[in-house]
């Protein structure tokens, strides 16, 4: 049985919850970091299918995960779009803007199709080793990816972004209807080649301070997008990821998105949700990040709150880089105790 499939598709709850954590294949590893290094660069990570899909399995392998994410990124979609984009050490993604006016869906294969191959050579592997667990596709949110788009990189905030969307709103309707566009091939691509659980990140949702604006560029893109993709895979389930938006926001969202899961930040209490769909979250990582007592206290308090309801136990943002990762295996001993 895969606990973390079976949660979100029968909304039913398990004990000890399913766990899998955001970045959880990543720098913090060093069975990654001797990866990373034999690829090159990210984006030749990224790329190069056999390399893509042994660093999804490593947290498989090292915690037995219950869901395994794909290792991508959410900037694919706009490099697919033909959009250059190179990550620099300690600048994170840049986007050449210039090429906004150029971006079109007439090449995207040829950088999906090695994404899928990915989805694909995980599937294998863990059908044959690890069945019981889940395979999590992802895109990020059309409102997020533009965000980078618009804005070139992330380092700065997006200020070009947030006044587009405070002077001339209109003009960001044709980019993100493009967007809708390519993540629904992008994501209907990646249920074919095997995933079985979709996650859409909008990590800079809270950037939104006017509901009705929210309403425009958050939730009615992520509403269109699961609607499309559900005409030809009902059955996928589809976890949406608002990040730090005001609590009393998310109801309109889970709503009108129709998501089967919600994933929290640390922003929020998960008990102070009112909803019956799988919550998910929302450890703070830079409690992961120091460990010891107050790790285990808070693993134990979120383990207390969501007890009786349908949960998945991850973070409320991705594992740091300086995570050890004797850290990690401590959260899903106290998970796993918590019968």
């Amino acid at each position: 049985m895969k606990l973390l499939l079976e949660t979100l598709t029968h909304k039913k709850y398990f004990v000890p919850s399913p766990t899998w954590m955001m970045r959880q294949a990543g720098r913090y590893l060093p069975e990654y970091r001797d990866v990373r290094q034999q690829a090159g660069s990210f984006l030749d990570l990224v790329y190069n299918p056999s390399l893509a899909a042994e660093v999804t399995l490593q947290p498989i392998r090292r915690y037995g995960m219950d869901g395994a994410i794909l290792f991508s990124d959410i900037l694919i979609v706009p490099h697919a779009l033909g959009q250059s984009l190179s990550f620099e050490e300690g600048e994170g993604p840049i986007l050449n803007t210039e090429d906004l006016s150029q971006i079109c869906l007439n090449h995207i294969d040829d950088k999906f199709s090695k994404i899928y191959e990915t989805v694909s050579k995980v599937k294998i592997a863990l059908d044959k080793n690890y069945p019981e667990t889940t395979l999590i596709g992802f895109s990020g949110a059309p409102w997020t990816v533009a965000c980078y788009m618009v804005q070139g990189r992330g380092k700065t905030g997006f200020p070009k972004m947030i006044n587009m969307l405070e002077e001339t709103p209109q003009n960001l309707t044709p980019l993100i209807d493009l967007l809708i566009e390519s993540t629904v091939l992008y994501l209907k691509g990646q249920i074919l080649a095997g995933c079985d659980v979709l996650q859409i990140f909008d990590s800079w949702a809270g950037l939104i301070q006017d509901k009705k604006r929210f309403e425009q560029f958050c939730i009615e893109p992520t509403k269109e997008i699961i609607q499309e993709v559900r005409k030809d895979f009902p059955n996928t389930p589809f976890i949406g990821f608002p990040r730090q938006v005001p609590l009393e926001w998310l109801e309109d969202y889970i709503t009108k998105t129709e998501i089967d899961g919600l994933s929290v930040g640390e922003d929020i209490s998960m008990k102070d949700i009112k909803t019956d769909i799988v919550l998910q979250g929302n450890l703070d990582n830079k409690i992961l990040l120091s460990g010891g007592r107050p790790l285990r206290k808070a693993v134990q308090n979120i383990c207390s709150e969501m007890s009786g309801r349908p949960y998945i136990f991850n973070l409320g943002h991705g594992i740091l880089k300086e995570t050890p990762p004797q850290h990690v295996q401590d959260v899903l001993d106290v998970v796993r105790q918590n019968i």
